[in-house]
């Protein structure tokens, strides 16, 4: 298993995240930053393509393994959106106060409130690996009519967990052991552990 890799991704909040979900196996998750890689280009219409994307560019640039996810919230009632679009909800520059906004002013008067976090989690072993590691996971759950919490990021003040009555954004450490990025992380270091 590997000591350090690139995490693709200048999100301190998935940085947080990646890096408490990876520390219990000895892994430091070390920030695209740190090596002045930019943002790469997300120009696909998939989570799984954006995501293999951004490994392989971190990767290439950091001359590490990478770890890249793409990540968004899939409202039922929007047919799916804002999906890949989630970070960009309400155009640049990014926000999450606008994005929430944005967010419950499309389901204003809605009863169907349900949504998901989907997470596509790519791992390169290096830059040109033709067999890279790709794991998903979803979080099902509900929009709330206003935000609650202080914690997270991105929707997390918006999503209702179910069977908690506490949105993502009143999660505390348990967070990383029900988020889709706890899920795809999971299915990931059983894969590592089987291949070795």
């Amino acid at each position: 298993m590997f000591k350090n890799l690139v995490l693709a991704s200048n999100n301190a909040g998935k940085l947080k995240e990646f890096s408490a979900l990876l520390s219990p196996f000895f892994i430091e998750v070390l920030p695209q930053s740190a090596f002045k890689i930019p943002e790469a280009d997300e120009p696909h219409f998939t989570f799984v393509e954006n995501a293999l994307a951004k490994a392989r560019h971190a990767s290439r640039l950091s001359g590490l393994p990478a770890l890249a996810d793409d990540s968004g919230l899939c409202v039922e009632f929007l047919g799916g959106a804002p999906g890949v679009h989630s970070a960009r909800y309400a155009d640049e520059p990014k926000s999450d106060a606008r994005n929430n906004e944005k967010l419950l002013a499309e389901l204003q008067g809605v009863d169907n409130r349900h949504a998901h976090y989907f997470c596509a989690l790519v791992l390169m072993r290096h830059a040109d690996d033709p067999q890279p590691i790709i794991m998903e996971g979803e979080w099902h759950g509900e929009i709330l009519l206003e935000p609650r919490g202080t914690n997270g990021f991105g929707y997390d003040p918006l999503f209702l967990v179910p069977g908690l009555d506490r949105s993502a954004a009143e999660l505390g450490p348990e967070k990383n052991e029900i988020s889709h990025r706890a899920i795809a992380v999971k299915k990931l270091l059983e894969r590592l552990r089987a291949v070795g």
